[in-house]
């Protein structure tokens, strides 16, 4: 409980009182981060003090005869008081925290008590580094004063030794904490980019996914609801009784219709899977079958996926607009490289007769040619381009422009 109402405290005070009253950051307050060359350094100065401090206890003549145990005795205490405080300040327990330095200190006091008073101000120094390291600073300074006495006790040259003590205590234990803390900081924002890749991987997979089903849905859509009219309308002349061949007709167009949809379903899962043709290749080869002028102006380059496919989509819409609704019209398709774009223009003579074809232009251009142009239209806007669909002159001209 305490834990948890200090964990509370800290944060809070994160968010109110001032940093200065919070604990260091777990990351900080674990060696994360740390390369092994300047662990290996730390733990090789943590046991050269070790043996110095143990050491200075025999040398003092303290611990002769029947007391020599009590060194190692008093240092492993020590070492274990300082790993159980590790582990109560990563879980910000206060009084926990406390209660272990005040142990480590009173070992010092005992080894000042009986003379050795080197082992005993280094074991107060630790203490004091470890506390303004690892407590809030509140806290960190209060151990330091407690302390300063025991500086000056200890100390030959009285108030000044201990002033210069207490104050390089202070620097190294805050230069401690501060690096502690950037290291902390700088672990905090890798993990925090980290999350940021993980997202942004799972967003453009989900934006793969919408555009895969978007490509086969225009597919599908197109080619199956095609192939279903015909074959509503050869079921209809079956049951009336109408002529073979005309039945034939319909069912060899709606055949005609399933194998365009499957070519055009290879075609896309080509462009997914990133081997497509390029773009003027595929236009030259769907303007084939009516027969109509291509025309490609620009440096060629390799295009987005995205980007390709909506040209793709939009000539083939365009061009299945134009045998349905001006069968026979001349067909011009003139696709361009930009700087930044491309842009593709498909315009129709409109269907050859007494008016020139006029009406039926208007007829598309009134109806917005039905969910086709719609189709198209939202595609590029999609990818942040335009699309315009009208009647122009005696035919009808899409205009299709996207960043690529």
């Amino acid at each position: 409980m305490d834990g948890k109402r200090d964990r509370g405290r800290g944060e809070s005070d994160a968010g109110g009182v001032g940093a200065w009253r919070t604990w260091p950051s777990r990351e900080a307050l674990t060696r994360v981060g740390v390369p092994r060359g300047r662990m290996v350094l730390d733990y090789t100065m943590i046991a050269g003090l070790s043996a110095w401090v143990l050491t200075g206890c025999y040398t003092s003549g303290a611990f002769d005869g029947g007391y020599a145990v009590v060194p190692p005795l008093g240092f492993g205490l020590c070492v274990a008081a300082a790993l159980a405080f590790h582990h109560t300040t990563l879980d910000h327990r206060a009084a926990a925290s406390l209660g272990l330095l005040g142990a480590m200190a009173l070992c010092g006091l005992g080894g000042y008590a009986v003379g050795a008073a080197t082992a005993a101000t280094v074991m107060w120094i630790v203490v004091c580094v470890m506390a303004m390291q690892r407590l809030p600073l509140p806290l960190g300074l209060a151990t330091v004063a407690v302390l300063v006495p025991g500086f000056v006790e200890a100390d030959e040259t009285g108030v000044f030794g201990a002033a210069v003590t207490t104050a390089a205590v202070l620097l190294a234990g805050y230069s401690l904490r501060l690096d502690a803390e950037a290291r902390g900081a700088g672990f905090q924002l890798l993990a925090q980019e980290r999350l940021a890749r993980e997202a942004e991987a799972a967003s453009a997979a989900l934006a793969e996914r919408a555009r895969i089903a978007r490509e086969i849905h225009d597919v599908l859509a197109h080619s199956l609801s095609a192939q279903m009219v015909h074959l509503e309308v050869a079921r209809l002349k079956i049951e009336a009784g109408a002529d073979r061949g005309e039945i034939l007709r319909l069912v060899t167009s709606a055949r005609s219709m399933a194998r365009e949809g499957l070519a055009e379903t290879r075609h896309a899962l080509s462009a997914l899977r990133g081997d497509m043709a390029p773009v003027e290749d595929y236009l030259r080869e769907l303007a084939r079958e009516d027969r109509a002028e291509v025309a490609v102006t620009g440096r060629r380059r390799d295009l987005p996926a995205e980007a390709s496919q909506a040209v793709r989509r939009v000539a083939q819409e365009a061009l299945t607009n134009v045998r349905k609704h001006a069968p026979g019209a001349r067909t011009r398709i003139r696709f361009a490289y930009g700087t930044h774009e491309v842009s593709l223009e498909i315009r129709d003579s409109g269907p050859p007769g007494e008016d020139g074809g006029t009406g039926a232009a208007e007829g598309l251009g009134s109806s917005g040619s039905g969910y086709g142009l719609l189709g198209m239209r939202e595609r590029a806007e999609l990818l942040g381009g335009s699309l315009e669909a009208g009647p122009e002159g005696s035919g009808f001209t899409v205009r299709l422009q996207v960043p690529a």
